[in-house]
């Protein structure tokens, strides 16, 4: 191939340069406000070379020598060299940690350096935007309950046993994980989106206690409002059959108990307030403020049932 021929075909397919230029200029309208100074330059590369393009085809179209393109050519990398800082601010290395750049860097960061580095330098850029939470009353009284909706739903298990003595006992659990942790409860945790919760509740009692609990009686549900916004629906349940043996689980350490010793005061604090009227046949509906583990404000409405 001639050199004339070379020419020709580079003014021929020019234009997919130039457009490649554009493509580049339009990738960095993403990064900005951080890459006024790149995009600039590239916009400035695409002058040049629309300036190398117009030479080139005057050459051809007056048939001059071929060899002035070397002149087009030097003037146009005379004109880069005198503002190289304004067409040529591209760098493959991070300055401040020396790590290599990726291309999105290379092309969107004015200071060429790293994402990493740059988000240390501009923490305010990347900060989650707070968000403002609704003020929670502290007082019952202050809430619409018949609108309240709970974030989570929740089963708390109960099981009894008459000991050889003809005394009344109830398995309790020493919490070791999530929620309560560090407190005396009853085996119990979420209910899951396909499961009833009565499932939940055999389900979470097995996982906890590894019993096979039968037959939970619901006698109750607690409405917790808490003050960081999170809600919790809690269906209470009685339940005296079960076959198996108490075994210790990461989740909590089961134990049975006398039911007139219940331990209150390792408790959660709204416990005292429904749990003994529960043990004499009162079915309840409790609502309550928490702040984390203290209550704040609760109210115990309670209907007569058969046992």
């Amino acid at each position: 191939m001639t050199f004339h021929a070379i020419l020709e075909k580079t003014a021929e397919n020019y234009l997919w340069f130039l457009l490649a230029i554009l493509i580049i200029n339009l990738q960095q309208k993403r990064y900005m406000p951080r890459c006024n100074q790149k995009r600039m330059a590239t916009l400035f590369l695409a002058m040049l070379a629309l300036l190398f393009e117009i030479g080139l085809a005057l050459i051809l179209a007056k048939a001059w020598s071929d060899w002035l393109v070397f002149v087009v050519l030097a003037i146009v990398l005379a004109i880069a060299i005198v503002f190289r800082n304004r067409c040529w601010p591209f760098r493959l290395h991070c300055p401040k940690c020396g790590a290599s750049l990726k291309f999105q860097e290379i092309i969107g960061s004015d200071g060429n350096i790293c994402d990493e580095c740059y988000k240390a330098e501009h923490p305010e850029e990347f900060a989650e935007p707070e968000i403002e939470k609704p003020e929670i009353p502290t007082s019952v009284t202050e809430i619409d309950w018949d609108n309240w909706e709970a974030a989570e739903n929740c089963v708390i298990t109960y099981l009894f046993r008459t000991d050889e003595n003809g005394k009344r006992q109830v398995l309790l659990i020493d919490k070791k994980t999530g929620l309560g942790k560090g407190l005396v409860n009853a085996p119990g945790g979420h209910i899951e989106p396909e499961e009833t919760a009565v499932e939940a509740a055999i389900r979470e009692y097995k996982e906890e206690t590894d019993l096979d609990i039968a037959n939970p009686q619901h006698v109750g549900t607690l409405h917790f409002q808490f003050l960081d916004g999170n809600t919790l629906l809690g269906h209470v349940y009685f339940c005296e059959e079960f076959k198996g043996t108490i075994k210790e689980t990461d989740e909590a350490r089961g134990f049975w108990c006398p039911v007139s010793e219940i331990p209150y005061s390792r408790m959660w604090e709204d416990d005292r307030f429904w749990l003994p009227e529960a043990l004499e046949g009162m079915k309840f509906s409790l609502v309550s403020i928490f702040d984390d583990e203290k209550l704040l404000s609760m109210k115990v409405v309670k209907e007569s049932c058969q046992k």
